[in-house]
């Protein structure tokens, strides 16, 4: 493999690891509330499987016994610092693409909506790579998977870009104010400037030109670096303001994916 491919794949087994760690540590934190008795118990959500097969349901029953989910969480965190150390290998992947599976079921399809996701499309980015390794086409297939992974990471800008430019409140700024006021640091002061309109209609269609406009992020590596710099920025401020940290670290994790398309386009 080449240089910038090499780095590139480290760069994402690197960041995901970190998202991973990150994301396990939470869900341990949540045990608790997660047990017979807490407000999560799977006597609850497990009603969610009742139409499923018998043994389908023994296994997320099982699985979701407090010490068979906590060594669950252990050897996921474990298997997330493998990933940071050693790197993707196809067992390894496998794992982890399973064991994020089994999670988003055990939360109804997703915990925190995009963020568990995307952290799956990287992660499946990750097992074409590793897979293709196995089989003697690794170079392609660590191509592959960075591919994929960048095209889904510039699709949900261009997307969210787009709902915003075809939704009036967005493009007039009303929109801004009142997302604003839900955050953790909400409501949003009366003398708040996004209350503003012509501030609020700036920042509004700055998002919207930002999101719609990732595919000029592929015409020059530069232009994907400032775009991925800016991207830094934007989530972080939303994980600061709205709390949602996952986004930060599981969109970070595409990146380099990002940068790497933007060498191979030109």
């Amino acid at each position: 493999m080449d240089e910038v491919l090499v780095w590139s794949v480290r760069g994402v087994e690197i960041l995901c690891g970190l998202s991973l760690c990150l994301q396990t540590l939470e869900f341990l934190c949540l045990q608790p509330a997660m047990s017979e008795n807490g407000v999560w118990g799977f006597d609850v959500q497990g009603d969610d499987l009742a139409h499923a097969s018998p043994w389908l349901r023994r296994i997320f029953t099982f699985l979701a016994r407090p010490n068979v989910y906590r060594w669950h969480l252990v050897s996921r965190l474990l298997a997330g610092l493998l990933l940071m150390i050693v790197g993707a290998s196809a067992a390894l992947m496998v794992f982890l693409v399973l064991s994020t599976v089994q999670i988003l079921i055990r939360w109804r399809g997703a915990f925190n909506g995009g963020s568990d996701f995307m952290t799956l499309v990287v992660l499946i980015g990750l097992l074409i790579g590793a897979l293709g390794g196995m089989v003697g086409y690794s170079d392609l297939a660590w191509r592959a998977g960075l591919l994929f992974i960048a095209i889904h990471a510039a699709s949900s800008y261009f997307i969210s870009g787009g709902v915003k430019l075809l939704n009036p409140e967005w493009r007039s700024g009303e929109a801004l104010g009142l997302f604003l006021d839900s955050g953790i640091y909400g409501p949003l002061a009366k003398q708040s400037v996004f209350w503003s309109r012509p501030i609020a209609i700036l920042c509004s269609w700055a998002f919207i030109l930002w999101e719609i406009a990732v595919p000029l992020a592929f015409a020059h590596p530069l232009f994907a670096i400032v775009y991925c710099g800016m991207g830094l920025v934007f989530h972080f401020l939303v994980f600061w303001y709205f709390g949602l940290n996952r986004f930060f670290f599981a969109w970070l994790a595409t990146y380099p994916a990002m940068i790497f398309m933007a060498v191979q386009l030109n």
